[in-house]
């Protein structure tokens, strides 16, 4: 039997092999969602930030490390959006490319940006059109492949810029239907594919008077309002109704039933994934219930009870229509409703 190699030597072996140079990439977003595109005093193209892992570091580090000297931003890399495997080029070698998020940053931090090690030379915050517009064409589909898949809460796979069959973001939706109808997916590619839908569930609780039960979440605009409710945990095997009385009970501290299903709303906007929303009826709150509500402050602000009239101006437009539809379900006794955006 052969002697088995040192440590040492196993080292030295993998150290020699050739292998891929590795590139991490960042997608630097401020809160207005624009993108932090740089001028380097090297290159005539403009660039996103990153550059070429070395010795012993992960595609994470590297990005760290770039915002750092070139940026001046002590930031971690967020999630990997993408991965982008590209060919042999002039430098002989294949290339694999990490397209991590960063931020988003906000104004403080956005205006902190400097330039220490005198690589950059300028950095200009852009749109996403306008930045897939001014950057070569080599980094434009990776800018627009992970944004896609920020968007959609999923990853992109791509080979020279293009995302490939299967790839869960990134592929034109008609590419994507292109292939679906020429059976050339095989089961895994063809659910990786598919258009995604986040799920949620509502409870409409009213007091004696009529009045609504209206919820302010902890996080996002503070001017807005919203019913109980929240995610349906899937993944744990978790159905509609459970999801809205769990929901109910850790944002109210209030375990109470749903009633039945008063509506079932599907909402889309272009590159974001469909939001379902089941709405139960919560019946009717006296003064002891709603006196025993304890808000997870962490969760939630604060809560208050609304006419149907004073809605405008507290909740968005499709959940006021919403609101409104489940109200005359209940009173009717008709439903569920198929709401699109709150329209039947």
């Amino acid at each position: 039997m052969p002697d088995r190699p040192s440590p040492d030597a196993v080292r030295a072996h993998y150290a020699a092999v050739p292998a891929p140079l590795v590139a991490a990439t960042g997608i630097v977003l401020d809160t207005r969602g624009r993108v932090l595109v740089l001028t380097t005093s090297y290159k005539t193209d403009l660039e996103l930030p990153g550059g070429m892992v070395e010795d012993t570091e992960t595609p994470e580090e590297r990005l760290a490390r770039e915002l750092r000297e070139e940026l001046g931003l002590t930031l971690p890399a967020g999630r990997l959006l993408a991965v982008d495997s590209r060919p042999p080029g002039p430098l002989g070698r294949s290339l694999v490319v990490h397209v991590h998020l960063v931020g988003p940053l906000p104004p403080q931090e956005a205006a902190a940006i400097t330039f220490p090690d005198g690589e950059i030379t300028e950095a200009r915050w852009l749109t996403p059109d306008e930045a897939a517009a001014a950057l070569p064409e080599r980094i434009a589909p990776r800018l627009r492949a992970a944004l896609a898949a920020l968007h959609t809460g999923s990853f992109a796979h791509l080979v020279d810029g293009v995302p490939q069959p299967g790839s869960p973001a990134g592929l034109d939706p008609a590419r994507r239907l292109a292939l679906e109808h020429s059976g050339t997916l095989d089961a895994a590619s063809h659910r990786a594919s598919r258009p995604k839908a986040v799920t949620a569930a509502s409870v409409l609780f009213t007091d004696a008077d009529g009045r609504i039960l209206l919820v302010q979440p902890a996080y996002g605009r503070s001017d807005r309002w919203n019913l109980p409710g929240g995610g349906i945990d899937s993944d744990l095997g978790e159905i509609p109704r459970a999801g809205a009385r769990r929901e109910v009970h850790e944002e109210l501290g209030l375990d109470l039933a749903p009633g039945r299903l008063l509506a079932v709303n599907w909402s889309h906007k272009a590159g974001r994934p469909a939001r379902i929303r089941f709405l139960y009826d919560g019946g009717v709150l006296d003064a002891p219930v709603l006196a025993r509500i304890r808000l997870d402050p962490t969760e939630l602000r604060q809560w208050r009870t609304v006419r149907p009239a004073e809605l405008p101006g507290l909740v968005k437009p499709a959940l006021r229509r919403q609101i409104t539809a489940c109200l005359t379900a209940r009173a009717t006794g008709t439903g569920p409703l198929e709401l699109h955006a709150g329209r039947p």
